[in-house]
């Protein structure tokens, strides 16, 4: 009963922080200069490891689908179940995943050591708006960023894919560049974009949900860095299926 009436609490509060960053968004708009910088720090500096497990998930995938395949008879039709997968699924969860513990938990410590150590009373003190200052930013960014670390997933993916097509599997680039161009449709590209926008929003605001309710000070920061980053892995876990289903019915 505790239990359910603390996460009914938490759901309320997490609610009244993205109606605080609309009323925001609606009054004041977009602090440009503020996004740029967070579109740096959130999708830039993800660059590298987003590429890294993109590609050798595409690799690994194109190795397991083809020996699959072969018992078929069916291993020039690597690129159709490599491009599908990355495109839908594994390009926006992967991504949504990583930049989760590399960012969610930056966020979350960041805001939580600003909230230990009084800085966000101190800002309210002075008139400031720490939703403005802090949480608008960053959703914008992860809105922003999202979709189009994503975009490079599936791709980088996709060429690791071929990469062991041609290298392993004597697929000619050709045929799996055609493969993948004859199953994957422009819906398909636009349901993995869909998808990992919603996985930026919330990856990204519970990050800040977390920071700024931590309590305890600077042992409460570690379990808040903690919570977040395994609270939105779970949540873009289970969300992923919702959205799908939903995608699904709207075809």
């Amino acid at each position: 009963m505790l239990r359910a009436r603390a996460l009914t609490a938490s759901l309320g509060a997490y609610s009244h922080l993205i109606l605080d960053v609309v009323r925001d968004l609606l009054r004041h708009g977009i602090n440009l200069r503020e996004v740029v910088r967070q579109i740096v720090w959130i999708g830039v500096s993800s660059i590298p490891i987003v590429i890294l497990t993109a590609v050798f998930t595409g690799m690994v995938l194109a190795l397991q689908t083809a020996y699959g395949l072969q018992r078929f008879g069916a291993k020039n039709y690597v690129g159709n179940l490599v491009g599908l997968a990355l495109a839908k699924e594994l390009g926006p969860v992967l991504t949504a995943v990583m930049v989760c513990g590399r960012v969610g938990a930056g966020i979350a410590a960041e805001i939580a050591s600003m909230v230990v150590t009084e800085q966000v009373d101190a800002m309210r003190a002075l008139g400031g708006d720490p939703i403005r200052r802090l949480v608008t930013p960053r959703m914008v960014a992860g809105l922003i960023s999202m979709p189009l670390l994503s975009g490079l997933a599936v791709i980088t993916g996709v060429l690791g894919g071929m990469a062991v097509a041609v290298f392993e599997l004597d697929i000619s680039a050709h045929q799996y560049y055609r493969s993948y161009l004859y199953a994957v449709q422009i819906y398909d590209v636009l349901e993995g974009l869909i998808k990992s926008t919603v996985f930026g929003l919330i990856v990204v605001s519970i990050a800040c949900y977390k920071g700024m309710q931590c309590r305890g000070g600077t042992e409460g920061v570690g379990l808040t860095t903690t919570s977040a980053v395994v609270t939105g892995s779970l949540t873009v876990l289970v969300s992923n299926f919702f959205i799908t289903k939903l995608l699904i019915m709207l075809k």
